[in-house]
C-alpha cells in the first residue's frame, strides 16, 4: 500500500487527493468503477487510491475483485473496481456481478471509464449503466491515444447528450484525474445533479406495462432505486432476472425485505403481455 497527497485544485487548498490504498473501515461514499475490458479502468483505479493490485474473489464467485480507498475534500471514499465487461445483460459472471453491484450495491456514484478511441462501442455500456442509475460520471480516458490516431471527442456535447458529467482523460499519464475527482465529489454530495440518457421511444402499450410492472416492484421492494430498469428486463424476457424473482434470491441479492404477505415468488409471473400479472 501506498499512500501520499497531492494538489489537486490549487485554488482550494482544502481539495486534495490522499491516497489510502486497503484503508477504508470507515467511508462517507461508495463508488463504482465500471468499463469495457482494456479502457484503462484499472489504471483510473490505481491512481485514486494508490495501489498497484489489491483483489480478491466476489462472494460464490472466481471473478477477481478490486478495493481500495480515497480521501478528497474532507470525504473518504471506497471505490470498487467492478469487472471488466461489454453489457450489464447477465450473461456472464462478470456481467452479473457489475450488474448486481450497481442494481443492488447503491453506490453513491457510479464512475464508468471509455476509450476514447472507441467511444461509440463503449457507449452501449455507459447506456446500459444510466438505465440502472441516475448518479454517473463518464471517464472518456486514452485521449492522448485518440489525439495520435487523429480522433476527437466533443466532450460538452457528449455531456449534454448523457446527461451527466464527461471527464477527458489520460489517465497513465495522471491527466484529468483532478478534474475526475471534482466530479465524482460533486455528483457525491449531491452538488451536481446528473439528469441521464434513458429510453423513451417505447410503444403505448409496453410503456403501459413498464409502468404497471414498476408499481408492483416498487410496492413489492419499496428499497428498490431502479425498479424500472428491472420491469425493462423482465418484459424482454430476462431469464435470470425472472428466476431470481421467483425464487426469492432477487430479495436476498439486493438485501431488501419484501411485504410478508403474498409473497412475490408465490405469486404467476407473466411478462409476456402489457396486461402483467406479478
Amino acid at each position: 500500500m501506498s499512500s501520499g497527497a497531492c494538489e489537486v485544485c490549487p485554488a482550494n487548498p482544502n481539495a486534495t487527493l490522499t491516497k489510502l490504498g486497503v484503508d477504508y473501515e470507515k467511508y462517507d461514499f461508495v463508488i463504482g468503477l465500471a468499463g469495457n475490458p482494456n479502457t484503462g479502468k484499472s489504471t483510473v483505479f490505481n491512481s485514486l487510491t494508490g495501489l498497484r493490485q489489491h483483489t480478491g474473489n466476489w462472494p460464490g464467485k472466481t471473478v477477481a475483485r478490486a478495493e481500495g480507498a480515497f480521501e478528497y475534500s474532507g470525504k473518504k471514499y471506497k471505490i470498487v473496481d467492478l469487472p471488466g465487461t461489454y453489457s450489464l445483460l447477465s450473461t456472464s459472471h462478470d456481467e452479473e456481478i457489475a450488474r448486481d453491484f450497481i442494481l443492488f450495491g447503491n453506490p453513491d456514484v457510479t464512475v464508468i471509464v471509455a476509450d476514447a478511441t472507441r467511444i461509440e462501442r463503449n457507449l452501449n455500456l455507459v447506456l446500459q449503466v444510466l438505465e440502472i442509475t441516475d448518479r454517473a460520471v463518464l471517464c472518456v480516458n486514452l485521449m492522448d491515444e485518440a489525439k495520435r490516431n487523429g480522433i476527437s471527442v466533443d466532450i460538452r456535447a457528449l455531456s449534454r447528450d448523457l446527461g451527466i458529467p464527461v471527464v477527458p482523460a489520460s489517465a497513465r499519464r495522471g491527466e484529468g484525474i483532478a478534474d475526475l475527482l471534482r466530479m465524482i465529489h460533486r455528483v457525491a454530495i449531491g452538488e451536481y445533479v446528473c439528469k441521464p440518457r434513458r429510453i423513451k421511444s417505447l410503444s403505448p402499450d409496453i410503456a403501459l406495462a413498464v409502468d404497471e410492472l414498476t408499481k408492483k416492484i416498487n410496492k413489492e421492494y419499496p428499497k428498490l432505486r431502479n425498479a424500472r430498469w428491472v420491469a425493462l428486463r423482465l418484459l424482454e424476457g430476462d431469464q435470470r432476472m425472472i428466476d431470481a424473482i421467483k425464487n426469492g434470491e432477487f430479495a436476498d441479492t439486493a438485501g431488501l425485505h419484501k411485504r410478508e404477505s403474498q409473497p412475490l415468488k408465490n405469486r404467476p409471473l407473466n411478462v409476456n403481455s402489457p396486461g402483467v400479472d406479478v
